[in-house]
């Protein structure tokens, strides 16, 4: 079997805050197999506020850049005894705006530990859409740990009797609560690599257009993974 082609690195530091986005270009070689993978799997309702669809993605083609992401792991996040995968899903974004609860109209969080990292893997081209980070106006958050939690839910509780309910739709760019400081667009094999404690969001062009039906809609491969 040929070798790989190398893949193409870069480290993203968006904001006030300069919390690294890794992007790996290039990553797993066989974009087109794990398509087909996730075209084939059987959905469930997502769960814990993600509005689609999930169904379990094997971790262990990671292991074909087993020396790069033990590097990207120690260098860039400082995880230096290992990493071990919590999550591994196919995902299909398919809520409709108007079915949006409050939650899920805005950036969001996905743990407040720095051990937890996310991975977003983009199986499909930019007319998808990728993933933007935020920083929250009023606190000026970028990230949001455990000493921020208390600030900045209380921070969302006052704007909204000030400002009234979050509009029902999938944000991006700026709003009178959000300001966005980065963003990746998708591009077939892209991986992507952040702490949870980001805050972010997908961008979703079309939201019109969602479909349940994986040979059509935005999927893609997400994963938690902790470092220790």
């Amino acid at each position: 079997m040929a070798p790989l082609p190398a893949p193409q690195v870069t480290v993203h530091r968006f904001g006030n805050e300069r919390e690294p986005v890794v992007q790996i270009d290039g990553f797993s070689g066989r974009p087109d197999a794990l398509l087909a993978a996730g075209r084939a799997a059987t959905y469930q309702p997502g769960g814990a506020l993600y509005p689609g669809i999930r169904s379990w993605a094997e971790p262990d083609y990671l292991d074909v850049r087993r020396d790069l992401m033990f590097a990207v792991m120690q260098r860039v996040f400082g995880f230096r005894q290992g990493v071990r995968c919590e999550v591994s899903t196919f995902s299909l974004v398919t809520t409709p705006e108007a079915d949006l609860v409050p939650m899920q109209r805005m950036p969001h969080y996905d743990e407040s530990s720095g051990a937890i990292v996310a991975i977003m893997h983009y199986l499909l081209g930019p007319e998808t859409g990728g993933t933007a980070f935020y920083r929250h106006r009023s606190t000026g958050f970028e990230t949001i740990d455990a000493g921020r939690e208390r600030m900045y839910f209380a921070a969302l509780e006052a704007e909204d009797r000030e400002l009234g309910p979050v509009p029902a739709r999938y944000h991006y760019g700026d709003s009178d609560r959000f300001e966005m400081i980065g963003e990746i667009s998708a591009a077939p094999d892209r991986l992507i690599i952040y702490r949870g404690r980001l805050l972010h969001s997908g961008v979703i062009p079309d939201p019109a257009n969602l479909s349940s039906d994986p040979a059509l809609g935005r999927l893609t491969i997400n994963m938690f993974l902790e470092g220790r």
